[in-house]
């Protein structure tokens, strides 16, 4: 059916072309095929109708292959996934736009999305957990929570895909219960928000942040909690060796160093930046716009739906006239200045938030990856050697 002008459904889409759904979003991650959310339904896609005619019409040269099988270059460990990728500098999850989805997605509808979800269940009716873990702060209530998941649950191999999908439902149910404190069966970034103290119109911002963090292209989170998840180690293990490599990520020490950065510079912006410049380059969180990995899209879209007041809005205004731009853990920082969050307010969206891809990386390595090919080749001295 379609679901308005120039966009249509999934099913018309498969019809029409005559291919499978993997295939159809392989064009999708391609650029081939545009798609959004639909705006009826945030957790279904629909599909640029011209796009379809084109294909249609006998344009499938270089019919897109689901998996790209490029040979792995030394040093390198092969991974094939199916949750995001970047297309023309925007980061994509299964082939829908990110700032796009940030607009009216909650973290339930990305987790959907990238678990491979069929509906609202296993993420509806989940219940809090009696003996919350307790701790001075999130950070250590989320790796708490993590652990003491990891040494009660059962192992990843010979366990179906439903049933892993359900016990990831209930890990993520419990993380965000154990950093917001239980109570009434709101969504996630509800929870938070109240946790937090926010007003309801502060809540959809901390949703904004958490569909934007829920996923990344960096290499050590992924390849920790996906090499965790072949080795057969519980689900929340794996998740917490992610978890732990991101923590130590350059994401992350730039989005520490941005929150407190933005504290001192909000004062006065210009002199700020000045001094930074002078003494070691760009302040923390902003990022060189012609990088080819830039986060500026996500970064933008966080920023201006933040509606920040001039004092933080001078921070990243000032960068932006000296050629820079705004990188996602500046963002956060900004965001987490105008909510008046916690001094570690910033990294703990970014971690609830990632936590959610991390989980889903290690579900597609547990559920249908390819083992990852990794070698070890010593190098040390030999017995004997002088």
């Amino acid at each position: 059916m379609d679901a308005g002008h120039g966009w249509i459904g999934r099913a018309e889409a498969l019809k029409r072309l005559g291919v499978k759904t993997q295939t159809l979003y392989a064009y999708v991650s391609r650029g081939r095929i545009a798609a959004r959310p639909d705006p009826t339904d945030p957790r279904r896609s629909l599909y640029a109708e011209s796009d379809i005619e084109r294909l249609e019409a006998g344009d499938r040269a270089a019919l897109p292959a689901v998996l790209s099988r490029g040979a792995a270059g030394r040093g390198e460990a092969e991974i094939f996934s199916t949750l995001s990728t970047r297309i023309d500098g925007r980061l994509c999850y299964a082939g829908l736009d990110v700032a796009q989805l940030s607009a009216q997605t909650t973290l339930e509808d990305v987790a959907r999305r990238l678990w491979g979800l069929k509906s609202a269940q296993p993420l509806m009716g989940l219940k809090p957990r009696v003996d919350a873990v307790t701790g001075a702060s999130i950070r250590l209530k989320t790796c708490a929570c993590l652990a003491r998941r990891a040494a009660e649950d059962l192992p990843l191999p010979g366990r179906d895909a439903e049933t892993l999908r359900a016990e990831a439902a209930d890990i993520l149910n419990e993380v965000i219960d154990a950093a917001a404190g239980s109570g009434p069966r709101l969504l996630f970034h509800q929870r938070l928000a109240r946790g937090w103290k926010l007003i309801e119109r502060d809540a959809d911002l901390v949703r904004r942040a958490l569909v934007l963090c829920a996923d990344d292209l960096a290499m050590p989170p992924i390849l920790a909690a996906r090499t965790t998840a072949q080795s057969g180690a519980p689900l929340a293990g794996a998740a917490l060796a992610g978890v732990t490599a991101l923590l130590g990520s350059p994401v992350m020490r730039q989005t520490h160093l941005a929150a407190s950065w933005v504290v001192q510079a909000r004062r006065n912006p210009s002199l700020a930046l000045s001094r930074a410049l002078e003494e070691a380059g760009p302040p923390p969180g902003f990022i060189d716009p012609a990088s080819p990995d830039t986060d500026e899209i996500r970064a933008r879209a966080l920023i201006e739906a933040a509606r920040l007041p001039a004092y933080l809005e001078a921070v990243w205004r000032e960068g932006e006239a000296r050629g820079l731009a705004p990188g996602l853990p500046l963002a956060l920082a900004l965001v987490a200045r105008r909510l008046d969050l916690p001094r570690e307010g910033a990294v703990d969206l970014l971690m609830l938030g990632r936590l959610t891809g991390l989980i889903g990386h290690v579900l597609d390595q547990a559920i249908g990856g390819s083992p990852i090919r990794t070698r070890l080749r010593y190098v040390g001295p030999t017995p004997g050697a002088n």
